[in-house]
């Protein structure tokens, strides 16, 4: 199972949320790239990278940021937050972003998402953010009537390769993951499924990867130091 430190950036620094709640944050540094820099020298091979401004409003304003990091090279970039047409995924691509991960308009256009994935194939993941079993939008500010269970059946069907789940409920709690909803997506998509949010010890790492699950994304976790991400790497490496 492959393991994807998480900085997520308002404003330009590395912050934290609990829940999803923008006036819940915990600022963990200024500068991103050394953030960034710093998961590299501990083992890592993959970020996780979300624009907070971007899936708040739409904007595109830690583009910048994003690119330094990954012009900086060393590291599989994931990103999302904001990106909702085609122009956004071309331009992350072009600065060096591996995967590129719709949220808000998955679920609002999927004429849309077809399209991008016609055009894109496995360059698109989609993020699936649930509150209470339903597909939340926009920075989690809004929620769907979308089931996330059945929406993530319909992203499989559609040939989404990349799923990244999230239970909102336990983003930033250090609660611990919601391993039954994965333990069920498991058994109902083939698509990759990357678990996020409230993942707090080792031990739930090994029952991921034991479910079959392609990715863990580890945020308040690291920052805390309640996971140590060189060995969360190690013990979730390939035996043998």
């Amino acid at each position: 199972m492959k393991i994807f430190p998480a900085i997520d950036l308002l404003g330009g620094k590395v912050v934290r949320l609990t829940r999803g709640d923008y006036d819940i944050v915990d600022v963990y540094g200024d500068n991103p790239l050394d953030a960034a820099k710093a998961f590299r020298e501990q083992g890592a091979e993959n970020l996780h990278i979300v624009d907070l401004d971007g899936a708040r409003d739409g904007s595109s304003a830690n583009f910048a940021v994003i690119e330094s990091i990954a012009k900086a090279g060393g590291l599989f970039i994931q990103t999302g937050g904001g990106i909702r047409d085609a122009e956004r995924v071309k331009r992350c691509a072009s600065a060096g972003v591996n995967r590129v991960i719709l949220g808000t308009v998955a679920a609002q256009d999927f004429g849309l998402l077809e399209q991008l994935i016609a055009a894109f194939g496995t360059l698109i993941a989609v993020g699936v953010d649930a509150r209470d079993g339903l597909v939340a939008v926009k920075g989690w500010r809004e929620t769907t009537a979308l089931d996330s269970l059945e929406f993530c059946e319909k992203l499989d069907g559609a040939g989404v390769d990349n799923i990244i789940y999230t239970d909102i409920s336990r983003d930033g709690t250090m609660r611990g993951a919601n391993l039954e909803v994965y333990s069920r997506l498991a058994g109902r998509v083939g698509a990759k499924i990357t678990a996020s949010g409230g993942i707090s010890g080792p031990d739930e790492l090994e029952t991921l990867a034991g479910m079959g699950v392609y990715a863990a994304i580890l945020g308040k976790s690291l920052y805390t130091g309640a996971i140590n991400l060189r060995e969360a790497i190690k013990l979730c490496s390939p035996k043998g």
